[in-house]
């Protein structure tokens, strides 16, 4: 941990207070490369008091100092003639200096703390040897009293980091963030950039325990970030839909079979995340395996009602979900995150409207554009609920001029592909039947986002909790829900990818059939993995991507490193 805050103060809180920590390739290197010394000693070291006669080498022996508060665990030990030389094993290569190679300042302050650690308990120490696997360079470093300094007054900072209420600031353009494995959740360049929309330097931080005062200017020319994270997300989800299939494990693939056949097989390391629809079974040593990969399972009924979710012990940032807790009770805070969330909502509405309806009107926008002033000025909840659904019947009054109506009229067909208005619970026509199971699958995807950085999801600002509700996935689903599950319904119907046929009725409700499902499934992902421009960013991600983005943006804000959220709004 200490090399960490050397290396960057804000990846050592992430990990040390937080408990955030993800794997990449260097991380999953460096953890092969130590199995060899972290394995547990064959022999025992030396006392300080015995006579060494010949050397003696020991893996991976950990003692604590008290004095300084650490605790370090040493690759490699070498004891001669009273002394001890710890060996620590690093899988890079050294820094370039103007002699040759030369340990990295983390590096150093590392073993400069094994030093003082082997000191504490007695033994000789003058010096150590960093081993750098890549060029496969040994490089002694003297245990002089500048380095025995260094290492203290970082054990020292470190300590009082650790105590901080707030998070350090990102590092500015750094070449570091690109291989450090926390880049996507610590998002160094999109933090610095709204640091600097805010007007506001990165180490003044504002209290949201007390209404905000009056903001100052913003900064404009300030550049766009780099694109630290991959645009899309690798894994794919999995979704099993055919009634009575069983999924076991064989190892790290996922087995589904149907009255012991077998069906599909599934890499665990290909998904991130299973959707069970219905009458599916999952074994325990499946659902084990995918707690321990961090892969969230979620449950719906078959006619696609979004039951709960099962995730590992993932969650271990604390201390952001003891502050959704509190400033879930301050009214002003959750009135000013829900301005921003029905405002940005109307927005995407209306911007939906004008790219797909086949004759928007002007009045149309028109009001549409006074309702989102309407919402940002907002004095209570109440009257920005009336706003919103002033903007939604306005909204789905117009959503059948945007549905191309291609298919032959039969006054036979049990359905059209028709929509005259919204309704739910049940939805009685096929419009309102993939309406509301898209909104089933995106509210699943925001908690599962709210999940990932530590919230509680059922705690909201603007919906209030209430018994079996994800709130907070609520809340951020709102300006997504024409970008994603409306765009997403609206291609399906209008590509043909749906049609009539695949819908089923049962009393005044309509539903869709399995290949309905499987068809609508195949629309929403497709969506959901387009790419699209963040506006404050400038780089293309895509919508799942963006999730998570849009989520940790607001633990940001949560913790006080932002002074407010940002949302997500197309042009």
């Amino acid at each position: 941990m200490i090399n960490e805050f050397v290396y960057c103060p804000r990846l050592f809180y992430y990990e040390q207070v937080l408990g955030v920590f993800a794997e990449n390739e260097h991380t999953i290197k460096g953890s092969a490369q130590h199995k060899r010394v972290d394995r547990e000693p064959k022999k025992s070291a030396p006392t300080p008091e015995q006579s060494v006669v010949e050397p003696v080498s020991v893996t991976s022996i950990t003692l604590s100092a008290e004095n300084p508060r650490v605790i370090a665990k040493m690759d490699l030990v070498e004891f001669s003639d009273q002394f001890a030389v710890p060996i620590d094993y690093k899988k890079g290569r050294p820094k370039r200096g103007a002699d040759g190679a030369e340990p990295w300042p983390s590096d150093r302050v590392q073993l400069a703390i094994q030093s003082i650690v082997l000191k504490e308990n007695g033994y000789d120490c003058e010096h150590g040897v960093l081993y750098y696997r890549k060029t496969k360079q040994r490089i002694n470093v003297p245990f002089t009293p500048e380095v025995l300094a260094e290492a203290s007054s970082a054990i020292a900072r470190a300590w009082e980091t650790a105590g901080a209420a707030s998070i350090p600031p990102p590092l500015v353009d750094s070449p570091k963030c690109p291989g450090c494995s926390l880049v996507s959740i610590c998002l160094p360049d999109e933090t610095a950039r709204l640091y600097a929309l805010e007007a506001r330097e990165p180490h003044v931080q504002l209290s949201f325990f007390e209404p905000p005062e009056e903001d100052s200017e913003p900064v404009r020319d300030v550049p766009n970030p780099r694109l630290l994270v991959a645009p899309r997300v690798d894994r794919r989800p999995l979704y099993l839909n055919s009634q009575g299939v069983r999924v076991g494990k064989s190892g790290q693939i996922l087995r589904a079979k149907y009255k012991d056949k077998l069906i599909q097989e599934v890499r665990i390391n290909d998904i991130c995340q299973v959707n069970l629809l219905g009458n599916v079974q999952l074994t325990t040593q499946s659902v084990q395996q995918l707690c321990r990969s961090d892969i969230p399972i979620c449950y719906f009924s078959q006619g696609g009602w979004f039951y709960g979710i099962t995730t590992g012990m993932n969650t271990k940032n604390v201390l952001l979900r003891k502050t959704q807790v509190i400033l879930s009770d301050r009214r002003w805070f959750g009135l000013e995150i829900a301005r921003k969330l029905v405002a940005g909502k109307i927005r995407n509405q209306r911007t939906l409207l004008r790219r797909n309806h086949f004759d928007p009107s002007d009045r149309m926008i028109e009001k549409m554009t006074r309702l989102v002033g309407h919402a940002e000025r907002a004095v209570s909840v109440e009257e920005l609920l009336g706003v919103e659904g002033s903007a939604a019947r306005i909204y789905f009054s117009n959503f059948s001029g945007m549905i191309k109506r291609s298919e032959s009229r039969n006054s036979k067909a049990k359905f059209t592909l028709d929509f005259t208005v919204r309704n739910r619970r049940p939805p009685r026509d096929p419009i309102n039947a993939l309406l509301s199971y898209g909104y089933a699958l995106l509210v699943k995807d925001l908690t599962v986002a709210a999940y990932a950085v530590g919230f509680d999801p059922m705690v909201g600002f603007y919906h209030r909790p209430r018994h079996g509700r994800p709130a907070l996935a609520l809340d951020l689903m709102e300006p997504f829900r024409p970008l994603i599950t409306d765009s997403a319904v609206l291609t399906a119907v209008n590509t043909k990818m749906i049609t009539t046929k695949d819908f089923v009725s049962a009393g005044k409700a309509c539903g869709l059939t399995p290949k309905g499902r499987r068809q609508f499934l195949r629309a929403y992902e497709s969506r959901m993995d387009t790419l699209v421009t963040h506006p404050l960013f400038g780089y293309r991600v895509s919508y799942r991507r963006l999730l998570e983005i849009q989520a940790r943006l607001l633990g940001k804000v949560l913790q006080n490193e932002l002074g407010e959220y940002s949302v997500f709004v197309t042009r």
